[in-house]
């Protein structure tokens, strides 16, 4: 049985990126508005290959990280 907990601090850092509040909330404010309506998280142009390989393996497979992933893109989009 899976007990990982699949929330957004954790996403960052599955991502390899800072996952503290504050580098969450900054990483938020500088890229917030950069997605245009038509385009998936994973399309966006900040993220290297691995990183939109796994927003994308994990939308596409309806994995335990989908809720994060979308809570992501949600906040991104606003």
């Amino acid at each position: 049985m899976d007990t990982a907990t699949h929330d957004l601090p954790t996403l960052f850092a599955q991502l390899g990126l800072d996952n503290s509040d504050a580098a969450i909330e900054d990483f938020i404010h500088q890229y917030a508005g950069t997605l245009k309506d038509s385009m998936h998280l994973h399309q966006a142009p900040f993220w290297n290959d691995s990183q939109a390989r796994f927003l994308a393996d994990a939308i596409r497979e309806d994995a335990d990280w989908a809720e994060a992933v979308d809570s992501l893109s949600a906040l991104l989009r606003h």
